[in-house]
Parts: C-alpha cells; sequence; structure tokens
C-alpha cells in the first residue's frame, strides 16, 4: 500500500521567505522508520569508546556530509531513502555553523522539507570532536521493502532485507498479515465504578 503524506502549512503562510523545512506533516498510511542519532564518526564503533576510532574531520561542511551519508546508509538498510524522512531533529555544538550545515542539508534533500527541530548543545556524547548529530523518522510505503524481522541470538530482530525487499509475513485467515496482539490504548487510566480498592 502507497504511503501518504500531506505537508501542512499554516493559513496565513509567508510566501514571500524560503523555509527549509515543513512546519508540520502529516501521515495516513505507511510504515514509519525510526533512526538513532548519527554523526560524522563511523555508525559502528567501540562501546566504551576508543579514541583512535574518532578521526573526525574539522568543519561542519566535512562532518555534515558524513552525517549525511551515515544517514542515508540507515535509511537504505531500512528500504527507504532520504525522499521518505518525515522529521528531523539535528544538534549542533555551535549553532553559528547552521548555514554549512542547511547547505550540505539542501545538496542531499534536493528540495525535499522534512519537519526539522535544530538545537545547539554543549557536547555530543560520541565523541567530543563531534559537530552534529542527526535523529530522523522516514515514512515509506508498506510494500516498499525492507529488512525481515527474524530474531536474532539476543531476543530481538536481525535487519535483513529478503528476497522480494520486503518484510516475510504469512497470510491470516482473511488475507492480511498475521500481526501481533495489539498494545493497549495509552492513556488516564480508567477509574473504577466500584471507586479505589
Amino acid at each position: 500500500m502507497a504511503k501518504t503524506v500531506a505537508i501542512v502549512h499554516h493559513a496565513d503562510r509567508r510566501t514571500d521567505v524560503h523555509m527549509p523545512y515543513a512546519p508540520g506533516i502529516v501521515v495516513t498510511r505507511g510504515r514509519l522508520v525510526f533512526l538513532s542519532g548519527v554523526t560524522a564518526a563511523a555508525v559502528y564503533h567501540s562501546h566504551p569508546h576508543r579514541d583512535e576510532e574518532f578521526d573526525l574531520p574539522p568543519t561542519m561542511r566535512e562532518q555534515a556530509v558524513l552525517a549525511m551519508e551515515n544517514l542515508k546508509k540507515t535509511l537504505e538498510a531500512a528500504g527507504c531513502g532520504l525522499p521518505d524522512l518525515v522529521s528531523a531533529t539535528r544538534f549542533l555544538t555551535d549553532v553559528r555553523e547552521q548555514d554549512d550545515l542547511n547547505r550540505v542539508w539542501a545538496d542531499y534533500l534536493e528540495g525535499h522539507l522534512p519537519t526539522t527541530t535544530t538545537v545547539e548543545v554543549s557536547r555530543l556524547a560520541t565523541h567530543p570532536r563531534c559537530k552534529i548529530e542527526i535523529s530522523a523518522i522516514a515514512v515509506t510505503d508498506d510494500l516498499h521493502g525492507g529488512p525481515d524481522m527474524a530474531p536474532n541470538s539476543h531476543g530481538g530482530p536481525d535487519m535483513a532485507p529478503n528476497s522480494h525487499g520486503g518484510p516475510d509475513m504469512a497470510p491470516n485467515s482473511h488475507g492480511g498479515p498475521d500481526m501481533a496482539p495489539k498494545p493497549p490504548t495509552l492513556g488516564p487510566p480508567r477509574r473504577s465504578r466500584r471507586g479505589p480498592r
């Protein structure tokens, strides 16, 4: 099933300014993909961190390119791409370098505008020399492809594409995929008519 995503604009929207992000996005159909934060450092690195694994370039522009490449790789591993981004949070250690980031961001997104929040932080946890970290959410078609969800040795899913690019799901009696029971709706606890026990 194709994703349905619509950009939200205010009724009194200014059209004389260029916005590098969408004010809001409504997703009514699609598969959500949540991404951990990526930096200019290799996604797979030692924990605890080893300083020799963090040979990072000194400029925001260079680090932004590496972070965007890491973001692209993670999206591709999930069966989607940069045009599927709907939200991103960008953490900078120096907000004065935001324009350098925005130029790289625009080059990679080629006119696509996810919702974006940019925050200045004193330091990123990955390494003291990291200047940028990006966490994101993407939405892709339900059958766009993507990883299989097979359990691994630690009990969680391993993400590896199958032969048709999408998850393997067995059809149930009504022709749709078998789904795990839905979790309860989150909200305030129900009050008993009998009162507290």
